[in-house]
């Protein structure tokens, strides 16, 4: 594979995995990574807030998925993994704050029970009253269809909704129940309860996690310091090994080349810079590491139905506002800042739709600073962008002023602030996406030295987007030694 040349396009999580993989695979390899942002990263970001570098973005991974856990030991932070404070996370529902429900499955709850507060005595008694799902063969649904068919429309709007906002910045009644719950819908397929299943995955999960000594495993793992430090690592090492990262470039073009137009074998080119000056850049493989809408866009003239599938799949914007406040010097942070934080049910009508207690959540925010405390607020669910048309500081005041509802008290005075803006975020895994992501991957691959990677595909998650870049580098490298082989027959 000497001489071989792979564009990255797309500088996020994936991108970056997927030349860590190929930069690793052979150092012979000319890797370049063009990204639209002005730094590598993606929603992996930290900016300073009173002067604390903290997460804008991602602020943890999964840590029973290993790919984000064995990337970050491989960047060389393995020594600065650290996990959250066990501290309970909360649902602030009709006006109050309530204990998450122990046993829940993406807040299906294994007893209805569990939730009384959040739900109140009837819609507890319609949850435990599980009605059967009467169809002959069973297809994807909504998520929020089947479960309010099953456990009542409440399980759905004041435990459901809150937790795949939260991850999807999706509506329950339009994201898919085979790619967002999968066991849920492998349940449904084989006509099992609901809860019941929630109860089995729960149970499950559990046991597989237990540690050594008995004690239950982290559920999620971030990076002292943030883990925003994951990607600058990633971005400082590659560039040490050679990898060329290009910020504020942007492809607008993708081309088939054909044998001997400045390339060993048939290849690709990629057109990037300002429309009156365009530069084209060669290769021998090229990955599509950014969100499904410019990826359509590329690859429009060459794959038409292809494109026209990414076009269907819509997105979420969202804006994360980060605030410091004052703090009693030396004062427990989980006294004015209880829990991890909590949920928000859209049909309350609040602007928020979560806050984070990062001071309580994690050692090292808390050990920042002495007299100050972090913590921060989400707006924006799928469809309902108005909010984000505010400005920071209308923002800013809509947080504090929440914030302080839910906790019954007024915020300490606010230090300093900060809002990232989010536009076109999160994929939505809308009904019928495992399907339309599966017709999207057999289209692409037809076309050798191309892959796609990122959160449109197999999983919003940060270790689910390590886990496409690094296949998405392990399809390049099968191309570019099979290419090679076939010259030297």
């Amino acid at each position: 594979m000497n001489g071989s040349r792979v564009v990255v396009i797309g500088g996020g999580i994936a991108g970056l995995a997927c030349a860590w993989e190929l930069s690793r695979a052979d150092a012979d390899i000319t890797v370049t990574v063009l990204d639209a942002a002005d730094r590598p990263g993606g929603k992996l970001r930290r900016e300073p807030v009173a002067g604390i570098a903290i997460d804008v973005g991602a602020e943890s991974v999964l840590a029973r998925r290993p790919e984000a856990v064995s990337l970050i030991d491989e960047a060389g932070l393995g020594d600065a993994m650290v996990h959250p404070a066990p501290v309970g996370a909360s649902i602030w529902s009709r006006g109050a704050l309530h204990a998450m429900p122990r046993g829940t499955l993406m807040g299906i709850p294994a007893d209805p029970a569990s939730a009384a507060g959040i739900l109140v005595p009837a819609e507890v008694e319609r949850a435990e009253h599980e009605t059967p799902w009467h169809t002959g063969d069973f297809t994807d649904v909504s998520v929020g269809e089947y479960v309010g068919r099953r456990l009542g429309d409440a399980v759905v709007d004041r435990l459901v909704e809150p937790l795949l906002g939260g991850v999807y910045a999706g509506q329950a009644r339009s994201l898919s129940l085979q790619a967002c719950l999968p066991q849920v819908y492998a349940a449904a397929q084989a006509g099992e309860s609901l809860t019941t299943a929630a109860r089995v995955v729960a149970s499950a999960a559990a046991a597989s996690s237990a540690a050594r000594d008995g004690a239950p495993a982290p559920v999620f793992a971030g990076v002292d310091g943030g883990i925003g430090r994951l990607a600058e690592a990633l971005a400082e090492q590659l560039r040490a090994a050679g990898v060329t990262i290009r910020s504020g470039t942007i492809a607008r073009e993708l081309h088939r080349t054909p044998a001997g137009d400045g390339v060993a074998g048939a290849g690709w080119s990629v057109v990037v810079g300002p429309r009156p000056s365009p530069e084209r850049i060669d290769a021998d493989a090229v990955v599509l590491a950014v969100p499904a809408t410019p990826t359509s866009k590329l690859l429009a003239p060459l794959l038409p139905e292809v494109a026209r599938e990414l076009a269907d799949i819509p997105y979420a914007s969202m804006a994360i506002i980060s605030l410091a406040v004052a703090r009693d010097p030396g004062a427990d942070p989980v006294a004015t800042l209880p829990g991890s934080g909590f949920l928000v049910p859209a049909v309350d009508g609040r602007t928020i739709k979560a806050s984070t207690f990062s001071s309580s959540k994690w050692g090292w925010v808390a050990d920042a600073a002495d007299d100050l405390l972090f913590l921060r607020a989400s707006v924006g669910r799928y469809e309902e962008t108005s909010d984000l048309h505010r400005p920071d500081d209308e923002l800013v005041a809509i947080a504090v002023a929440e914030v302080s509802e839910a906790l019954g008290g007024q915020l300490p005075r606010v230090v300093d602030a900060h809002v990232q803006r989010w536009g076109g975020a999160l994929p939505q895994y809308t009904v019928g996406h495992v399907d339309r992501v599966d017709r999207i991957l057999r289209g692409v691959q037809g076309e050798p030295g191309l892959e796609v990677a990122g959160a449109a595909y197999q999983g919003v998650g940060v270790p689910a987007c390590i886990a496409s870049g690094r296949a998405a580098a392990a399809g390049v490298l099968t191309h570019l030694r099979d290419g090679r082989t076939g010259e030297r027959q």
